[in-house]
């Protein structure tokens, strides 16, 4: 362990900021709305890329800064600015009174505490100098030229950041949390004559480099890249149409976080613009479903002690045995909907607002190996990794991109294919899953979200699975 600076070192000793007059301008911003909070943030960021035998960019950044908010009931009054400063705070709170003028509301009770940690708090940046990590890339880069002739190009970063919160409310309820996040990324360009394919890897967490930079660790990132690449290079334009696609386990979750976990943020559901509103208790899902979200997990990239309103991040069952048993709740629209907030109140940083977004969102196991599940398809598509992909929330309709894929023939996984596009509806898919695999698995710690312009970190998963009745857009002529 180092010696971690507490968040009231960082963001009162070393500022001049008075706790108890900080406190003091919070209760009178807060008179008589019905929920809010001071947010207070100290981040490092860093981020190293090496591309084409040479570092090619290397940044560090701090920031520090504080949002303060006031809820009055539907509306929401939010100030920021990067100057931890008193006079900048009180300037704050008078733009934020606003909201509440001539509103009498009672400030909601605040989040229940945690004594759990979910992550160590020491700062990954200083585990490792600068030299270190630049020859971390180098020999990324050489170790992948070396595998293969075939390589034709190496991308390698290396990404880490260290965030320090701290909130207090108008209650006197104040709590911080300090949240280490790092990431590797591997990318290789394969090419045999003019061809040429990508293949790519990361892995991350809310952790230390260490778990990720041993010779081993790293060396497996390049060969999973490198695998890739060369399999696209062998493979044959996609077929098109409507048909039986197999699902691997892993990252292809980021279609279920997509397509259906968005769906299920309490936001949505609140104004009825989900595919989901109005359903709870009724079957949305093929027998056999259950989905999850789970931001308990330790050092899970998509994992936090508290959210961004102070807390506790739980395990949610959002659909069970096929049955819409629950959304995806921050404060307001918990406290708008009758229910109890999830934990799942999220903000990109002090600049922003928070509001419902997924965690860790995945589904559990089934009962069928990988091998049944493959087998049920006489004649499909077998679906590993996935590129980009674009969701309406409203309708739940999805387009997907294959970036790994496989023709199935017979039950049996044949040919790998390019340019496979999957074509659907969020709900939609939920009723025709027909096997569910006994292999569920997390993603390697690289999920980014987007959301009202807002990106936070998340984790996906599920076990392998067959849908019947996907459509396929392809190349093949």
């Amino acid at each position: 362990m180092t010696d971690t600076p507490s968040p009231q070192e960082l963001l009162f000793n070393r500022t001049g900021l008075d706790e108890t007059r900080v406190q003091s301008i919070v209760e009178d911003a807060l008179a008589g709305a019905d929920d809010g909070e001071l947010f207070l943030e100290y981040s490092q960021s860093e981020s190293l890329a090496f591309d084409d035998g040479r570092l090619k960019t290397a940044s560090f950044d701090t920031q520090q800064g504080f949002g303060l908010r006031a809820v009055a009931g539907e509306s929401t009054a939010y100030a920021h600015a990067s100057e931890l400063s008193e006079a900048a705070i009180r300037r704050a709170a008078g733009t934020v009174k606003a909201v509440r003028a001539g509103h009498g509301g009672t400030l909601a009770l605040g989040p229940s505490g945690t004594n759990r940690h979910l992550y160590v708090e020491d700062n990954p940046l200083g585990a490792l100098d600068f030299e270190a990590k630049v020859k971390l890339l180098q020999d990324i880069d050489s170790y992948a030229r070396q595998k293969d002739p075939r390589v034709r190009q190496v991308t390698a970063s290396l990404l880490g950041s260290w965030q320090v919160v701290h909130l207090m409310r108008a209650d006197g309820l104040r709590v911080s949390d300090i949240r280490p996040l790092v990431r590797l990324n591997v990318s290789v360009v394969a090419g045999e004559g003019d061809r040429m394919e990508t293949g790519s890897h990361g892995v991350g967490g809310r952790t230390g480099y260490a778990a990720f930079i041993t010779p081993e660790a790293w060396q497996a990132q390049v060969d999973e890249a490198l695998r890739q690449a060369l399999v696209n290079l062998d493979s044959v334009p996609a077929p098109a149409g409507e048909m039986t696609v197999v699902l691997g386990p892993g990252w292809p979750g980021v279609l279920l976080h997509e397509a259906i976990g968005h769906g299920l943020e309490g936001d949505f559901n609140r104004k009825k613009t989900s595919a989901f509103a109005g359903l709870l208790g009724q079957r949305v899902a093929a027998p056999g479903i259950t989905v999850v979200d789970d931001g308990t997990l330790a050092d899970r990239r998509g994992s936090l002690t508290i959210d961004d309103e102070g807390t506790p991040t739980s395990h949610t069952v959002l659909i069970e045995d096929g049955i819409l048993r629950g959304y995806m709740h921050d404060r307001l629209n918990a406290r708008l909907m009758g229910m109890e907030p999830t934990g799942n109140g999220r903000r990109q940083s002090y600049a922003h607002a928070p509001m419902p977004r997924m965690t860790n969102t995945f589904m559990l196991s089934g009962t069928q190996t990988r091998e049944e599940v493959i087998a049920g398809a006489k004649k499909g598509l077998y679906a590993v990794n996935f590129g980009g992909g674009q969701v309406d929330i409203t309708s739940g309709r999805f387009v997907f991109t294959c970036t790994e894929a496989y023709l199935i023939e017979d039950g049996k996984i044949g040919a790998p294919v390019k340019g496979a596009t999957l074509i659907g509806n969020g709900p939609d898919v939920l009723t025709k899953i027909s096997a569910i695999g006994d292999d569920m698995e997390l993603d390697t710690g690289v999920g980014t979200c987007g959301k009202d312009g807002q990106g936070v970190p998340v984790g996906v998963g599920q076990p392998s699975m067959r849908i019947d009745g996907l459509t396929v857009g392809g190349t093949q002529a």
